[in-house]
């Protein structure tokens, strides 16, 4: 039906012999649309924002006049990155703390801290992106190493995936921590004497994190922005924030209101109260820049801190489990509520015993309510990182898997030491969750990992890092092609928070989020994926970041 309205529609055009007056007309393209009806094309007329029609040259200038053309110089151009998993607000607040990722050992840590000139004044120090798993020696660091530096001044140190902290005594002291062992949802790790060594896991976190002053509205709408121009230099014109506070939220939207944040976000509300039952009872936002609709939940931790909950022991380090950090009784109350008010439910679920724990309340909660509501609820499974292959057709249009490949990649050096090789036909499994459910939602989870989409899509498809290791790929079957790729992070990324009428592909009728690249993700070698650039970027037919080409 759509075809045939947009022939009718040309073909008035032709009678009329008159030319329609656009804001936009971008041509010498290699268009990629993602559009089925229309997967290639030469030009793109745009007006009033949305994508108008797509062709040939010659078929949008006969058809089309504007004042404003774009000669892409046959570069290529495909639909606006949607990152359908990210931390968007922790990016831009991290944009203005030291970057602790690709450090080497704990004394460069402690290094850029100390080099990093805003922390001289600071009341309490934070920053965030060490990884022990990086380091030669791939020990836990202490708090003696911090005291050493930093006797007076707490400092809470994120590990890169968000899921344990490195903190000093004075963060200990301040926090009330003095007794190690495990913990409801975690883990305070402690020295021979069962003291707190200054490595906190999980749940514990927490005590330290609710100490460090909050940010002024100032500071954290600075953090937005700072976030915005970092996304769209890379393609990015739409995120889904993996758990937000009622604050922010509302802080984004009268930034977009005011049209300072012009990125499309989808803002997935924290699982705190009183946060949750507001939103419940208020019901979906859905506004052109803005989608609150969707509730962010963590089963369990990290592969990366041994937080994550598996079904057997970690095989290097015997009889450690990891830990569910919300309880499966409430995430099925949770998930009756979300239910009701029309919510999604998106779980953050690593290890195997969490990702069949949450499969299981979702498979419960939605089997009734499917079958006499005959709706598509879209709940999500952030990340399914290892769920055992006897589950993959748990998976569905209604159960999304919501997966990072550059987690893969980046893990992939070290996590069959964790896993053992026996679990791992069910880790980082793309292909056969994409089998399974029809589609794959595509992010990148950063700042855990780098903002650059196109590292996801080498990850997707060549399962290798961008220096070529390993040579045969890491699990190559579980590869996904490049057109899927593609999808997982516009189309389907889109799907995953039901926006993809509106987004996600250059169709006639929706948002003219597009970028303009240096080479075709279709096309170019393998090994030069990651290398690919964006020159510009697109949102709503207005240019938001632009580089010459």
């Amino acid at each position: 039906m759509r075809f045939l309205g947009m022939l009718f529609f040309t073909s008035l055009l032709i009678i009329s012999c008159q030319k329609q007056t656009v804001d936009l007309v971008v041509f010498n393209a290699q268009l990629i649309t993602l559009d089925d009806q229309r997967p290639e094309a030469q030009a793109m007329a745009i007006n009033q924002g949305k994508v108008l029609f797509t062709g040939t040259n010659d078929e949008v200038f006969d058809l089309f006049d504007s004042k404003n053309i774009l000669d892409v110089q046959e570069k290529t151009v495909m639909p606006g990155i949607i990152d359908a998993h990210a931390h968007f607000y922790q990016l831009g607040l991290g944009l203005q703390e030291a970057d602790l990722r690709g450090t080497e050992s704990k004394q460069e840590v402690i290094q850029r801290i100390r080099e990093f000139s805003p922390y001289k004044t600071a009341d309490f120090i934070v920053a965030r992106g060490w990884d022990q798993n990086d380091w030669e020696d791939q020990s836990y660091p202490t708090k003696e190493d911090l005291d050493a530096v930093f006797p007076d001044v707490p400092v809470a140190l994120q590990r890169v995936d968000g899921h344990a902290l490195w903190v000093n005594s004075k963060a200990l002291l301040l926090a009330g921590i003095d007794k190690a062992g495990p913990v409801p949802g975690g883990m305070i790790m402690g020295d021979a004497q069962g003291k707190p060594n200054g490595i906190l896991v999980d749940a514990p976190c927490d005590k330290v994190l609710e100490m460090i002053p909050e940010p002024s509205v100032e500071i954290s709408a600075r953090a937005l922005q700072s976030a915005q121009d970092y996304c769209f230099s890379m393609g990015l014109t739409g995120v889904h924030d993996a758990g937000l506070r009622k604050p922010i939220i509302e802080l984004i939207d009268s930034l977009q209101q005011s049209d300072i944040l012009r990125i499309k976000l989808d803002a997935m509300v924290s699982n705190i109260e009183p946060d949750v039952s507001y939103y419940l009872a208020k019901g979906p936002t859905i506004k052109h820049r803005l989608r609150v609709g969707g509730i962010k939940v963590y089963a369990d931790g990290a592969l990366g801190s041994r937080g994550a909950a598996l079904r057997a022991p970690y095989s290097d380090e015997p009889g450690h489990f990891g830990a569910i950090i919300t309880p499966m009784d409430q995430l099925r109350a949770l998930a009756d509520r979300a239910l009701l008010a029309g919510f999604q439910v998106n779980t953050h679920a690593i290890g195997d015993s969490a990702n069949v724990s949450v499969l299981g309340v979702y498979q419960e909660a939605l089997a009734t309510h499917i079958m006499a509501q005959k709706e598509e609820v879209r709940w999500r499974i952030e990340h399914a990182q290892v769920v055992p292959p006897d589950y993959f057709g748990a998976f569905s249009k209604n159960i999304i898997p919501s997966v990072q490949p550059t987690h893969a990649t980046s893990d992939m050096y070290w996590v069959e030491e964790r896993l053992g090789a026996q679990r791992m036909p069910g880790a980082y499994a793309y292909n056969s969750l994409l089998s399974q459910a029809g589609l794959l939602a595509l992010g990148t989870d950063f700042p855990v990992e780098y903002v650059n989409p196109m590292l996801t899509l080498s990850a997707a498809v060549y399962r290798r890092d961008p220096s070529g290791y390993p040579e045969s790929g890491f699990y190559p079957d579980e590869a996904i092609t490049r057109e899927q790729a593609l999808k997982g992070m516009t189309l389907w990324a889109a799907y995953a928070n039901f926006s993809e009428n509106q987004r996600g592909s250059l169709t006639p009728g929706k948002d003219a989020d597009f970028i303009v690249l240096d080479r075709n993700p279709l096309e170019c070698p393998d090994h030069e994926l990651s290398k690919i650039k964006v020159l510009n970027t697109f949102v709503d037919g207005q240019q938001v970041y632009a580089q010459p080409f």
